[in-house]
């Protein structure tokens, strides 16, 4: 099961949205109310990834795609991260 979970933004409440994710079988979870410390982990990656990665503006779907997938490829195999003793996630996720 794949779960989106977000904050209430107009974009994640929409109509279109929900469906989108109903018809790939996404289950959609949002916070409570509009509470940024509710969702600290996700606000936190989100800006990382947004103000260290994703710094053009992609031209279409497939290079948004491409650009979120390098990203999140960085971020987990090659950014060192102090809250876990400056290894990557994915080394830390190795050593289990």
């Amino acid at each position: 099961v794949l779960i989106h979970h977000s904050d209430r933004g107009i974009q994640y409440c929409s109509t279109e949205y929900q469906a989108l994710h109903q018809r790939h079988g996404v289950i959609c979870s949002m916070t409570d109310g509009y509470d940024c410390y509710q969702n600290a982990l996700a606000e936190r990656v989100n800006g990382i990834l947004k103000l260290e990665y994703l710094l053009v503006k992609p031209e279409d779907i497939g290079q948004a795609r491409k650009m979120v997938r390098e990203s999140v490829e960085i971020y987990n195999t090659r950014r060192p991260h102090l809250s876990l003793k400056y290894k990557t996630p994915d080394e830390v996720h190795q050593a289990f």
